[in-house]
């Protein structure tokens, strides 16, 4: 709280941890300029199932919002399950404003139906000019992006790489600065 917060006892509305995700959409410019990297097309939510009935309630009105959604974006979303038993939402769109608007879409319809905690991340694929791949991941509990560059063998993840993706985007996107936290998700079903 500043002074003037004290003194007019006005504070600024906190934004929505959610909100940061929506930063991805007016960072694409900067994503291509800065580092080559252009958008596939494909995105996913990740979540951790739970075995309750109301989760699944919960999941069965989502299904229909989702369905809402992919109309008025033109996005195609299918729900799958990875190799670690993780549910992914995935949704398919040439735009990437689209792919962000779902997703977050997708995380405050699981956060007011009380699962919150079970929305893990986001992941957007983006590739560069030479065909690498490069995700950009957003951790809902720590409201905060991080770069994932797997290589092509898909054991091994490419550092370097990852850091100057940091680092160009540090100031346009909130960058988790905790690069112990930035954790690699092997076997996502996105294609591209």
């Amino acid at each position: 709280m500043n002074l003037a917060e004290v003194l007019f006892g006005r504070t600024r509305p906190t934004p929505s941890r959610d909100e940061q995700l929506i930063a991805l959409s007016s960072a694409a410019i900067s994503l291509d300029a800065k580092l080559g990297l252009r958008p596939t097309g494909s995105a996913g939510i990740v979540i951790r199932p739970i075995a309750s009935a109301a989760f699944e309630r919960a999941e069965a009105q989502l299904a229909g919002l989702l369905e809402i959604a992919g109309r008025e974006t033109g996005s195609r979303i299918t729900t799958r399950a990875d190799g670690y038993g993780y549910r992914w939402i995935v949704i398919a769109d040439d735009e990437l404003a689209d792919l962000v608007a779902t997703a977050y879409t997708v995380s405050l319809d699981l956060r007011d139906a009380g699962f919150g905690d079970q929305v893990l991340a986001a992941a957007f694929a983006f590739r560069a000019p030479d065909g690498t791949r490069l995700h950009w991941l957003y951790n809902f509990k720590r409201a905060a992006f991080y770069p994932f560059a797997p290589e092509e063998d898909g054991e091994r993840r490419d550092n370097a790489r990852e850091l100057q993706a940091s680092a160009a985007m540090t100031g346009e996107l909130p960058i988790e600065s905790d690069v112990t936290r930035w954790y690699p998700m092997w076997g996502m079903p996105l294609d591209g």
